[in-house]
């Protein structure tokens, strides 16, 4: 990951003086307007899918989004099942024969390239950062490598969000960094949860979550003493021995 691009990326959402707006939201705009595309959408995935829209720029970002969600099918959606980008140049093409409804409604919307970029935590789906065009073509390796910048971001954003680590006041852009990180030892921990309360990697996480908001800690730091097994998730039950 190229934190010191990610960390530029933060600040500048961060930054006051910049417009304001939920975090989201203004990510896919930076983002949008950083890589030559036309419009970005950020969206929440489950291990069903598609599970919720939290941004998208003007224009057909989010009617994609809801196509993905309609059909289930589309780069989103195989993006976040594969834990892969998926780069399709050309909709009217190839896309039409590997998501022949989307490609369709994309294609009549005006849509002719899409990029989808996952966003997990190990084998934990957080959702995808959707990059869209008006005509056909690839991204460059340049352009490439600034919109995996976002997406790391995105991450950094998302898991801000959801553990609402941050008091207010605090520097998201440090604590953003952090979390993404620290995401390493978080995935270790759910795996460790996950094998011994025999539980899914979701559910895995959503025990590490729920402990670490009960006992107002940071998720990451819970992660740490599940690792050095001061707290401990059993079947049918979680036990904590000390801190």
């Amino acid at each position: 990951m190229a934190s010191g691009r990610v960390a530029r990326i933060l600040a500048e959402l961060a930054d006051p003086s910049a417009d304001q707006g939920p975090l989201p939201q203004r990510l896919v705009m930076a983002c949008a307007g950083a890589v030559p595309v036309t419009g970005a959408g950020l969206v929440l995935m489950s291990a069903s899918g598609p599970a919720g829209v939290a941004a998208a720029t003007d224009g057909p970002a989010r009617l994609m989004e809801e196509l993905q969600f309609t059909l289930g099918e589309g780069p989103g959606v195989e993006s976040s099942r594969s834990g892969r980008p998926v780069l399709e140049p050309d909709l009217n093409s190839a896309g039409s024969r590997r998501w022949p409804a989307f490609a369709s409604g994309a294609v009549e919307a005006g849509v002719r390239a899409m990029f989808a970029l996952p966003l997990r935590v190990g084998a934990i789906r957080l959702g995808v950062l959707d990059l869209y065009r008006d005509a056909p073509g690839a991204l460059s390796t340049r352009d490439l490598a600034e919109a995996l910048s976002f997406a790391d971001a995105a991450t950094a954003i998302l898991l801000h969000l959801q553990s609402q680590a941050r008091p207010d006041g605090d520097d998201v852009v440090g604590i953003g960094m952090h979390l993404v990180e620290d995401r390493a030892e978080v995935h270790q921990a759910t795996g460790f949860i996950a094998e011994r309360a025999d539980v899914s990697m979701t559910d895995a996480l959503m025990l590490l979550r729920a402990r670490a908001y009960a006992s107002d800690r940071l998720v990451t730091d819970l992660a740490r003493d599940v690792l050095s097994e001061v707290v401990q998730f059993t079947q049918g039950e979680d036990r904590a021995d000390g801190g």
